[in-house]
């Protein structure tokens, strides 16, 4: 993925979550004038005759506005204005109860009921709405009474309202789930980028954060009316979905940052503590899922007062990531600070007796899709930094092998990067090897000093300059090696034999004489190492200086080598 499809990806993204802001407000205004809240609640048992409670005057309580999930059944009712327009349906918050009771009384006292059990309750196209077709509704009936056995969250009584129509049957609301869809399907983006930066970086934070993003999407597909609309599936079973994926979604986070603060930018402690936090959300949200009505009155609160802790430490932790200096860290506030307004909303809101319950479904839609960006650029940064990082370490790596391969005096390779090169250069077509050792050299540093040594074996190296056919190495000492490819290989290491004494004339000036080498030439042979052929050609070296010194042995030809070369062929060379 190119640098240019990513800031397009980011431009789509914030013009999307601007429109998501326009279009909801509308939508939201738009259904104010059409839904019908319940005007009195009452509360009895499963045992007793609901249409007896609903005819019982003195059962109901018209003044006090606060819910309570705490009876076995809870009874809304809903006074009917013949001039309005007829309701067709009840909609509340989806969350687990056994079943829900409609009773339409007309104005003579007539009762139609039908009873819905929990797993027949369809979802609504309201995100996180269920809905219940209501019983005949005609211009005589003065009443609608919604009876709620076992409720398990005080929302399902809060939001519960009856409508003409199911939602999002308007345009504005229409746009609306197209703007939620395309939002969507711009979470899929990032598990591209996720796979092109796991390909180059093994990192586990990169997993986590394709977890998290998934558990987002499916947060957004089932939240909103969107799963609705593709499968219409049963309201209990996005119920128990919500729940599970939400359990999911914290456990992701808790990995992410985990593995995504950078080593030592964030207290050790801090750190340990995010499995732990995993897998105490998962435990949360399995056990709710699984046993909805165990302790009914209170599971609600306590799960959601459970998740505290964890938002405690994560507040915490990216204070401490923050203050430490932590890149990462930014990244993860900015774009958690949508889902963790979300989450103090909820525990206040959903723990509080006398609050009403808000689930601020637009915020956390807006934070789904905060969060999935700001923490892929905050990937894309680790990313960038990392590969910062491993080409600097890999650069620093090379110069040190570098180093350890070469003279420091000369400059040329040594007997390490010969031994370590020797079998490639000959895949390459190098055949020759020639050792070249300087006459005399003790003599030189006795007379003039280890300084002019020095220099004269600098000036050496010059005369022995590596080309495309030619390797140039110092063993030690005065000794130095070349290796050579082509079919004058012979001729190119006597030109630079002697293209020694010239060299080091012009370099190294007042001595006392002409600085001299001997030089030993050997074909290689097969696939053999650099030990043989350099013990035979040091043999031929050693002939050379038994000799007399200043000539070349080879065992490549028969004949003697060029006794002399023009003086600028050999400087060339």
């Amino acid at each position: 993925m190119t640098s240019g499809g990513f800031r397009q990806w980011l431009l789509a993204a914030f013009l999307l979550l601007a429109m998501l802001g326009s279009f909801v407000a509308g939508s939201t205004e738009a259904a104010a004038f059409t839904d019908l809240r319940s005007s009195c609640r009452a509360a009895g048992s499963l045992s007793e005759d609901m249409v007896a409670i609903a005819r019982n005057a003195a059962r109901w309580s018209c003044a006090d506005r606060t819910f309570s999930i705490a009876p076995e059944r809870v009874l809304l009712r809903f006074d009917i204005d013949p001039d309005d327009m007829l309701p067709r349906y009840l909609l509340s918050r989806r969350s687990a109860l056994q079943a829900v009771h409609l009773l339409a009384i007309d104005q003579d006292g007539a009762v139609r009921q039908m009873s819905i059990p929990a797993a027949a309750l369809s979802s609504s196209m309201a995100g996180g709405y269920f809905k219940a077709a209501l019983p005949d509704v005609t211009r005589a009936t003065r009443q609608i009474v919604a009876v709620i056995d076992l409720p398990s969250h005080r929302m399902t009584l809060e939001k519960a309202h009856l409508a003409p129509t199911d939602a999002a049957t308007s345009v504005g609301d229409m746009r609306f789930l197209l703007i939620l869809a395309a939002l969507a399907g711009m979470l899929l983006m990032p598990l591209i980028f996720n796979a092109a930066f796991y390909r180059a970086l093994r990192e586990p934070f990169i997993l986590w954060h394709s977890a998290l993003t998934l558990s987002l999407l499916m947060t957004i597909l089932v939240s909103s009316g969107l799963l609705t609309m593709l499968f219409d599936p049963p309201a209990m079973t996005l119920s128990w979905m919500t729940t599970l994926i939400f359990g999911i979604t914290i456990a992701s986070i808790a990995m992410f940052t985990h593995s995504f603060i950078e080593p030592g930018l964030m207290h050790p402690f801090l750190r340990r503590l995010f499995p732990y936090c995993a897998v105490w959300a998962l435990a949360l949200s399995l056990f709710h899922t699984a046993f909805p009505f165990v302790a009914r009155p209170i599971q609600s609160g306590a799960y959601t007062a459970a998740f505290a802790p964890v938002l405690a430490i994560f507040i915490v932790s990216m204070i401490d990531a923050l203050r430490r200096g932590s890149r990462a860290a930014k990244f993860q506030i900015v774009g958690y600070t949508p889902l963790v307004l979300v989450g103090l909303i909820r525990l206040v809101t959903g723990v509080i007796p006398w609050s009403h319950s808000t689930d601020a479904m637009l915020l956390l839609y807006v934070g789904c899709i905060c969060e999935v960006l700001f923490t892929t650029l905050g990937m894309a940064d680790r990313f960038m930094t990392m590969k910062r990082e491993r080409d600097r370490a890999r650069t620093e790596a090379d110069l040190l092998e570098r180093l350890s391969e070469t003279d420091p005096l000369t400059g040329l390779l040594n007997r390490r990067a010969i031994e370590q090169q020797f079998e490639q250069l000959q895949t390459e077509g190098f055949a020759t090897l020639a050792i070249i050792d300087l006459d005399h050299f003790k003599a030189i540093n006795d007379i003039n000093g280890h300084a002019v040594g020095d220099a004269v074996l600098r000036a050496v190296a010059h005369a022995l300059q590596p080309g495309p056919n030619v390797r140039a190495y110092r063993l030690g000492g005065e000794e130095f090696v070349l290796l050579l490819r082509g079919d004058d290989a012979d001729i190119q290491a006597e030109f630079r034999r002697q293209a020694i004494p010239a060299m080091v004339a012009n370099i190294v000036l007042d001595l006392e004489r002409p600085v001299t080498a001997s030089m030993g030439v050997t074909r290689l042979s097969g696939e053999e190492g650099f030990a043989r052929p350099y013990e035979r050609a040091d043999k031929l070296l050693y002939e050379a200086k038994s000799a007399g010194r200043n000539r070349t042995r080879s065992a490549i030809r028969s004949v003697q080598m060029l006794e002399a070369f023009p003086s600028d062929r050999a400087a060339v060379a």
